[in-house]
C-alpha cells in the first residue's frame, strides 16, 4: 500500500513501492562506528554527496552520539555541528534532509536551515515540545522506541506497544497528522541483544501499528553477536541481510551507513515483493 509521508517545506515522500534509504551522516567525534570520520564540514558534505550517488533518498545528520555511555553534549555544540551541514545540503536541493536530535530547539533551527524530518531517538518522551515544532513546520517525524531510562515489559512487542501509545498520544495532542509519523522500533536500544534478535524474528507483528516503519540495524552490536564480527566497520554484509529480511516483512525506510551495499540488497527484496504483488 502506497503512503505519502508529509515533510517540511512542502515536500512529500512516497513510501511502499520502493525501499527508502536513509544515509547516516554523523558529524561527531565519538559515534560507535564512524565517529570522527565526517567531523569536518567539507568531508561531511563529500560523504553526503557519495551517499546520494549511491542511492540514498534521505541524509540523516546527527551531532551527538547515542551509543551507550557516550559523552553528552550541550545544545549549542550539537547545533554548531549539524546546522552548517544541513544548510549546505539544503542549498544543493537534491535530497531529503533529516536531523537526528531529541532537542526541540535543535529541531526548530534545523528545519529553518532546510531539514525536512526530525528523527527523535526518544520518541517524544524526553522533549515533547518536538511535537509542537513538527506541527508548526509540517515536518516529518520519526518516533523511535527506546528502553533507556525506563522499565521494560517482559514481551518486546508489548513494550513497543506501551512506548508507542504514549508517543502517538503526545503527537496527537500537539495536532500532528498521522501522515507525518513514522515509527522506528529502535534496534540496539532494546533491553538486551537477544531482544533485538527476537524483534527481527517477529517484525511482521509490528504491522499492528498503522504507520510506516523505519529500521536502523546498521552495524549494531546484536549483528556482531550473530556473526561473530567485533569490528562495527565490518558488519555491512550482515546489515544488508537484516535489511532484506525486514523489507520482506514490511519495513519501509532503512537507516544505514553503507548505502551502496544496502541499496543493492534491497533491490532484490523489492523485486521479490513486486513479483508477489503481480501474482495477486
Amino acid at each position: 500500500m502506497l503512503k505519502q509521508w508529509q515533510l517540511a517545506h512542502g515536500k512529500t515522500l512516497e513510501l511502499g513501492a520502493q525501499a527508502i534509504i536513509m544515509g547516516i551522516l554523523n558529524v561527531t567525534p565519538d559515534s560507535f562506528s564512524d565517529g570522527g570520520q565526517h567531523f569536518q564540514a567539507d568531508i561531511a558534505l563529500q560523504k553526503a554527496r557519495q551517499m546520494i550517488a549511491d542511492g540514498a533518498h534521505i541524509i540523516d545528520v546527527g551531532g551527538e552520539s547515542t551509543k551507550p555511555n557516550a559523552e553528552a553534549v550541550d545544545a549549542k555544540t550539537e547545533q554548531n555541528r549539524v546546522l552548517p551541514i544541513i544548510k549546505m545540503l539544503a542549498e544543493q536541493g537534491d535530497c531529503i534532509i533529516s536531523v537526528d536530535t531529541y532537542r526541540a530547539e535543535t529541531a526548530k533551527l534545523a528545519i529553518e536551515a532546510g531539514a525536512h524530518i526530525v528523527n527523535d531517538v526518544w520518541g517524544l518522551h524526553r522533549e515533547p515540545d518536538i511535537a509542537d515544532v513538527a506541527k508548526a513546520t509540517g515536518a516529518g517525524l520519526v518516533l523511535m522506541h527506546t528502553s533507556r531510562e525506563r522499565e521494560c515489559a517482559s514481551d518486546p512487542l508489548e513494550d513497543q506497544a506501551v512506548f508507542f501509545r504514549k508517543s502517538i498520544e503526545i503527537a496527537h495532542q500537539a495536532g500532528i497528522a498521522d501522515n507525518q509519523i513514522v515509527l522506528d522500533p529502535g534496534f540496539g536500544f532494546t533491553c538486551s541483544l537477544d531482544e533485538d534478535v527476537e524483534l527481527l524474528a517477529r517484525f511482521k507483528e509490528m504491522a499492528r501499528f498503522p504507520y510506516p516503519m523505519l529500521v536502523g540495524t546498521s552495524r549494531k552490536r546484536f549483528i556482531g553477536k550473530i556473526s561473530g564480527i567485533t569490528d562495527p566497520l565490518q558488519r555491512d554484509v550482515t546489515t544488508s541481510a537484516t535489511s532484506v529480511t525486514l523489507r520482506l516483512d514490511g519495513a519501509d525506510i532503512f537507516r544505514v551507513h553503507n548505502v551502496s551495499m544496502n541499496a543493492q540488497a534491497l533491490a532484490v527484496a523489492d523485486a521479490i515483493l513486486q513479483s508477489r504483488a503481480n501474482k495477486l
